[in-house]
C-alpha cells in the first residue's frame, strides 16, 4: 500500500512469516521465539483476525501477481476462522471485504462477511449514561453512553470500521447509517477539546477522566482508518478532516504535546505518558504510524483544502 521501493520485498515476506504460522486449521501460532521456534502460546482470535486482515489487503492491493494469488490462496484456508469476540471478526471481515471486491462470488469471503454481520455490534438503543465532557470529571452533560458496552478498550474505532464495510458490502443503509452514527458518536467521545484524547491502556467508561494516560498508537491508528473509510464512502469533508486529527496525534497535537514518531528511524513510539512518550518502538506502534501516514497521503488533497491544525505536520511526516 506504501507503494516503496521495499514493498516487494516486504509483503514477501510478510506472506512467508503467514505461510509457516498457519497451523493447518483456520488459526495461526502466536509468537515465533527469537530462536526460530514457535512458543506454546496459545492461539489469539486477534491475531488470527489480524492475519485474515492482511491478507485481504494484499489480494487487493499487491501489484504483484505472486503475492496475490498467494495471499489469496491462504485466506481461503483461513477463512472458516469464526469468533465470538467482536474485534476479532471485526478484523476478519476488514479482510474478507476487499477480498469480496477484488474476486467477486469467492464464497469463503461471502460467508465470512455475513456471518461478521451477525456478530458486530451497532450503537446501543438505549440511553446510557452522560458521558465524559472532557472537562475532567466525566460527570458532565454529555450524550447518552452509545458504545455497545460498558466501557472503551483497544482499537476502538475498529468496531464501526468493521460494521460500516461489512453494511456497505451487503447494501444494507440502515446499518450503514448506524456504522456511521456510532463511529460519529465515538469521534465526539475520543475529543478534548480541538485534539484526539484517546483512550488509556486500560480503558475508560462514561465517568472516566480526560486526559488520561497511557495513551497507545493503535487508538490513532484506528481511528485513522475509520474516519478514512467514511470519507471514501460519504464523500464528506468532515471525515478527511477527522482522519487528520487523528494522525496529529502523532505530530504533537496530543495531550503531551509530543512527537510519537522517531524521525531518524521512522519508527512509532509505544505509548503517551503524561510528560511525553514512552520511547520504545514496538512493531505495532510502528505500523500503527506507518498506516496512518498511508491514509493521510490517501487523503490529503482533501485534508489539506481544509486547513485542518495537524494536517501540514501530518502530511510532512507521511512524506517521509
Amino acid at each position: 500500500m506504501a507503494e516503496h521501493s521495499e514493498a516487494r520485498r516486504l509483503a514477501t515476506v510478510a506472506l512467508s512469516f503467514l505461510r509457516r504460522a498457519h497451523d493447518g486449521h483456520a488459526t495461526f501460532r502466536l509468537r515465533l521465539g527469537a530462536g526460530g521456534r514457535w512458543t506454546d502460546d496459545p492461539p489469539s482470535d486477534d491475531a488470527t483476525g489480524r492475519a485474515l486482515w492482511g491478507l485481504g489487503a494484499a489480494v487487493s492491493a499487491a501489484p504483484w501477481p505472486e503475492v496475490r494469488s498467494g495471499a489469496l490462496a491462504l485466506f481461503q484456508t483461513v477463512a472458516e476462522f469464526r469468533s465470538d469476540h467482536p474485534r476479532a471478526m471485526a478484523y476478519a471481515a476488514l479482510g474478507a471485504v476487499p477480498v469480496l471486491a477484488t474476486v467477486p462470488g469467492c464464497q469463503e469471503a461471502q460467508d465470512l462477511v455475513d456471518d461478521a454481520a451477525d456478530v458486530l455490534p451497532g450503537p446501543a438503543t438505549s440511553p446510557g449514561p452522560a458521558t465524559s465532557t472532557g472537562t475532567g470529571t466525566g460527570t458532565g452533560t454529555g450524550p447518552a453512553w452509545r458504545w455497545p458496552a460498558p466501557h472503551l478498550t483497544y482499537a476502538n474505532a475498529l468496531v464501526p470500521e468493521a460494521s460500516l464495510a461489512v453494511a456497505v458490502a451487503r447494501r444494507e443503509p440502515r446499518r450503514v447509517e448506524d456504522a456511521l452514527a456510532l463511529l460519529e458518536w465515538l469521534v465526539a467521545e475520543e475529543r478534548y477539546g480541538a485534539r484526539f484524547s484517546f483512550v488509556p491502556v486500560g480503558g475508560r467508561g462514561p465517568d472516566g477522566p480526560k486526559p488520561a494516560f497511557d495513551q497507545q498508537p493503535i487508538e490513532a491508528w484506528a481511528m485513522a482508518d475509520a474516519c478514512g473509510r467514511a470519507f471514501a464512502h460519504t464523500g464528506d469533508d468532515r471525515w478527511a478532516i477527522e482522519t487528520a486529527r487523528a494522525a496529529g496525534w502523532f505530530t504533537g497535537d496530543n495531550d503531551a504535546g509530543v512527537d510519537m514518531f522517531d524521525p531518524a528511524t521512522g519508527g512509532g513510539y509505544d505509548g503517551l505518558e503524561p510528560h511525553g512518550a514512552n520511547r520504545n518502538q514496538g512493531a505495532e506502534s510502528t505500523l500503527a504510524f506507518v498506516a496512518t501516514m498511508a491514509q493521510v497521503n490517501a487523503r490529503r488533497r482533501s485534508v489539506l483544502s481544509q486547513g485542518a491544525s495537524c494536517s501540514p505536520a501530518a502530511a510532512r511526516a507521511s512524506r517521509r
